[in-house]
């Protein structure tokens, strides 16, 4: 894992467990990434794009490889042109698929409107926007 700001000696000193969680998943986009991944299985470059309404195409470059690198996700080039290329969870990002849906059922209860009803269960296929 690459050295970041969450790792400084005087941060990790608070809480080691928290602040080597926040070096890894710090940044606007890797929990959805980790989400979508999570729940569609597998995603290419463009699904995620389409998905994640706002992201640059550097932006979410860099936080797929950082994912990568952390070792959350698995990204597999197939040699065909055009290229294609598949992300995948690893085993250690399998691991985190509890705490991810567990952090969605706690948004519901806590930061969702009232009556609001889950498109995204995992598995289904397919979320509230049909995306």
């Amino acid at each position: 894992m690459a050295k970041n700001k969450f790792q400084e000696p005087e941060t990790m000193a608070r809480c080691l467990p928290m602040s080597l969680l926040q070096g890894m998943l710090g940044g606007k986009w890797k929990l959805l990434i980790l989400w979508y991944v999570s729940f569609y299985r597998m995603q290419r470059f463009g699904e995620l794009t389409r998905r994640l309404e706002g992201i640059t195409q550097s932006t979410l470059t860099k936080q797929l490889r950082e994912l990568e690198r952390d070792g959350l996700l698995h990204r597999e080039v197939y040699p065909q042109v055009p290229p294609r290329v598949e992300y995948t969870l690893t085993p250690l990002g399998e691991s985190l698929v509890p705490v991810l849906e567990e952090m969605v059922r706690w948004s519901e209860g806590h930061l969702c409107p009232a009556g609001y009803r889950r498109g995204c269960e995992r598995g289904d296929g397919e979320d509230a926007d049909g995306v």
